[in-house]
């Protein structure tokens, strides 16, 4: 196999070398000199103009609540809160999560194949600033667990225009993996950017938290810069946009002999050495694991190849999200014809500033939306009621649809969700649907979804211990159930031990920020949750180490215990805990 794909990427060297030849080689050798000499370039001489960042546009997620400012990103516009302060402050923006911890989860979707390795993304945030400069620095003030930003990048656009541009561009200032910092504390981030041959005034932050032990935490970002032009090379290396995907003869005539051509019956061209007599299934088994720009170029290459990177088979999966800043209609248009046979499709973060728009989304779904069965739409804001009514029209096996953050979805849009009967798993974080009384919810959901192995009522403030009492005797099988600033819920009542003796399979439980846990609830989760591996009880003030021991002791699969800010919780004892549970990575969150 191994062969078989050396073979392919020579070809596929050889025909994108043909098709990027722009001129003769004496302009090659002209264009490569300019790339040297704007490197050696120096900038003008002007005024560094420095600026805090002036509203926050967008984001995918944040810890705090929309009707609050403690842990949301707007706390990233304006000048410092907190740095150089070190600590866990409610004045930083923070993002939903961090580590592997919620990736491990029964509830999470798994990966989709063909994303390419160098996308590792996870969340982002984009921020306006005043005035559009040519950037020569960019400075993120980190004040709790640093390492978490992997792209910095800068938009055309400026967002306060009245007049927008049709073509929107993002160019990538800085990309790097995902790191550790060695300490928790504090840290001005600035990493060598490049140039860039517009100004600007939006940045995107990208990030990926998995490597850390807690959530990070953002104060503030300035962004440095000049308002002439620096001098840059102008060379360009030619591309091929995911959208260049056009299937004119014109092109494949143009490949030469590589290709497999019919000039007569039985006659073959050996010339390509063999490739065409190998057999369909395997020369499918080698396409399969080019990422999608790739397998659209390949397809432009020869007829053989076309032929093989058009095959629905191709396209059971599908990951727009690495390719977010070019999609666009005319990708879906294009892509249409190919992925009959859709089944995973992830859409995430595409599509915004008018790249796509819902009419474009809805013919693709027509088209394509038959056999889908997961379908991921976080941050798609081009989503409106009529693509919700597509998708349940179109769209009859559909057991997953995630629309976290579409927060510019009317509430009524939600309506036609009911239509979608087989769904197995839906994600609303963030979004403006409008329930009056959740225990209401909690009464339904306990009596027609009595398998739900996973409930996230995060920030569900009016759900009561009534509701909390039906919900947990209706669902028996529940493994996760995530009840993080529920504020109205009182252990004193008996909510959370009679959770504790109805949930025998509960593997997940975040009560985080409920003051209210005492000893008597992990009492209760020791004798009956024997399989918990992840709990939450961030803020409680009324329990001890002895309880706290005795949970760690029954709960031999327990991986995760958060209790940061826990008054009787020292670091001390966690200390002592950690050494004697060394399995268990133990959470103890501080303040400077």
């Amino acid at each position: 196999m191994f062969p078989m794909l050396t073979l392919l990427s020579m070809f596929y060297y050889i025909c994108l070398r043909r098709r990027s030849r722009s001129g003769t080689r004496s302009q090659g050798l002209g264009s490569r000199r300019a790339v040297e000499l704007g490197q050696r370039a120096v900038l003008p001489i002007t005024v560094e103009v420095e600026q805090y960042g002036k509203e926050v546009l967008d984001f995918s997620s944040h810890y705090g609540s929309e009707n609050s400012m403690s842990y949301t990103m707007w706390n990233l516009a304006g000048v410092p809160n907190v740095y150089p302060s070190t600590g866990d402050f409610t004045q930083t923006a923070v993002f939903r999560t961090y580590g592997s911890w919620w990736r491990q989860c029964a509830s999470a979707s798994p990966p989709f194949r063909r994303t390419p390795p160098n996308f590792q993304s996870q969340d982002y945030l984009e921020l306006a600033f005043e005035e559009r400069v040519y950037p020569t620095a960019v400075e993120v003030l980190e004040t709790y667990h640093p390492g978490a930003i992997i792209k910095i990048l800068a938009c055309s656009l400026n967002p306060f225009s009245q007049n927008p541009p049709t073509d929107v561009r993002w160019e990538v200032l800085w990309a790097g993996k995902p790191t550790k910092a060695p300490t928790p504390q504090a840290r001005q981030f600035s990493p060598s950017i490049r140039q860039i041959s517009f100004p600007t005034n939006l940045l995107r932050l990208e990030v990926n938290s998995s490597l850390l032990e807690y959530y990070t935490e953002l104060d503030a970002v300035i962004l440095r810069g000049v308002r002439e032009r620096p001098i840059l090379a102008l060379y360009k290396i030619p591309v091929i946009d995911i959208s260049d995907l056009s299937d004119s003869d014109e092109e494949f005539n143009d490949i030469g002999g590589l290709c497999c051509r019919s000039g007569g019956e039985n006659r073959h061209n050996f010339g390509n050495g063999y490739f065409d007599r190998l057999p369909y299934e395997l020369i499918q088994l080698i396409v399969c694991h080019l990422p999608v720009p790739d397998l659209c170029r390949l397809a432009q290459s020869c007829k053989l190849f076309h032929k093989h990177c058009c095959d629905p088979l191709q396209y059971i999966q599908l990951s727009l999200q690495p390719y977010w800043a070019r999609l666009t209609d005319a990708s879906l248009c294009h892509l249409q014809s190919r992925c009959t046979l859709l089944q995973r499709l992830n859409m995430s973060w595409t599509g915004n500033r008018g790249a796509v728009t819902a009419a474009g989304f809805c013919s693709f779904i027509k088209a394509c939306g038959l056999s889908l069965v997961c379908l991921e739409l976080s941050c798609c804001h081009f989503l409106n009621e009529a693509c919700l009514e597509v998708i349940a029209q179109m769209c009859p096996n559909l057991q997953e649809l995630n629309l976290a953050s579409c927060d510019r979805l009317h509430p009524q849009a939600f309506n036609h969700i009911a239509k979608l009967t087989n769904l197995r798993r839906l994600v609303l974080h963030r979004t403006k649907v409008e329930i009056d009384d959740f225990d209401v919810v909690a009464s339904m959901i306990s009596s027609r979804c009595r398998s739900l192995r996973s409930l996230d009522l995060w920030r569900c403030k009016n759900l009561s211990e009534r509701g909390l009492a039906e919900l947990v005797t209706g669902c028996r099988l529940l493994e996760e159930l995530e009840l993080g600033w529920c504020s109205m819920l009182q252990s004193s009542s008996g909510c959370f031990q009679h959770l504790a003796r109805s949930l025998p399979r509960l593997r997940k439980l975040f009560l985080t920020a409920n003051r209210t846990v005492c000893d008597s609830d992990l009492e209760e989760l020791a004798a009956n949750c024997n399989a918990l591996e992840h709990l939450d009880i961030l803020g409680t003030r009324m329990v001890n180490s002895a309880s706290l021991r005795k949970l760690l002791q029954s709960c031999p699969q327990l991986k995760l215990l958060d209790v940061s800010f826990c008054l009787q919780i020292d670091s001390r004892l966690v200390q002592e805990l950690s050494g004697l549970f060394p399995l268990v990575s133990i959470k103890k969150s501080f303040t400077q």
